[in-house]
């Protein structure tokens, strides 16, 4: 896959995806989607499908394990999810290696750094406060500050209007193809990051700026 280098004087923000990017909430995410499928008395399914879905928006992921006809229950879906992800979620969310010295690093360099996620903010904002990385972000969109989840580019958007800037200046970085559409629709150029389940093939059709195996690896793209 062709990449290159992205100049500097022609970026003033990045904009991350959180889960799979930032960091690694999977354990927790397993266990709170088996918990919403079986309170509403569907079978839980397998890691590896739950996993998959990850940066999807719970009706999304509702649909994904237990089929279309499902959706229409997404609000108790979503009400069973946040009994048990109220308990296990933050302390089973794990920063990715080297993320706070890269992030320190992009933001010496000038740049406005922000966080687009179908994750509720307010679970983002915990894991920021207990790594003590709250002030490393201008801005942070969760699930619930959006009407429409990615990838609708709705919470990229607001994320501009935020920082008052323009989609030419900013780059999205993401782990899925979700992302990839999302900045996509929002016209922004996308970096993939092959840190959660989906591989580098898949990225294909979106014609990414750049493909990243491990975080740090930003810094080397940002000349």
């Amino acid at each position: 896959m062709k990449c290159y280098r992205i100049v500097m004087d022609q970026v003033r923000a990045i904009l991350f995806d959180f889960d799979y990017t930032l960091a690694d909430s999977s354990s927790a995410v397993v266990k709170c989607a088996n918990h919403a499928l079986t309170g509403l008395g569907l079978d839980t399914v397998s890691e590896d499908k739950i996993r998959r879905t990850i940066g999807l928006s719970l009706p999304d992921t509702l649909a994904e394990l237990a089929g279309e006809k499902y959706r229409c229950r997404a609000l108790e879906f979503r009400s069973l999810w946040r009994e048990l992800s109220d308990q296990i979620m933050v302390d089973e969310t794990y920063l990715f290696p080297g993320v706070v010295e890269t992030l320190v690093e992009l933001q010496k360099r000038g740049l406005h750094l922000g966080i687009v996620s179908t994750k509720f903010r307010s679970r983002i904002e915990e894991v920021l406060f207990r790594e003590r990385m709250t002030y490393l972000f201008q801005v942070v969109v969760g699930g619930e500050d959006v009407l429409h989840h990615k990838p609708h580019p709705e919470g990229l958007d607001r994320a501009l209007r935020k920082l008052n800037l323009n989609a030419s200046e900013t780059v999205y970085v993401g782990d899925s193809r979700v992302d990839a559409q999302t900045a996509k629709n929002a016209n922004i150029r996308f970096i993939a990051a092959v840190t959660g389940v989906t591989d580098s093939s898949a990225f294909l059709a979106y014609k990414p700026c750049a493909v990243i195996s491990c975080f740090t690896e930003l810094t080397k793209l940002l000349v």
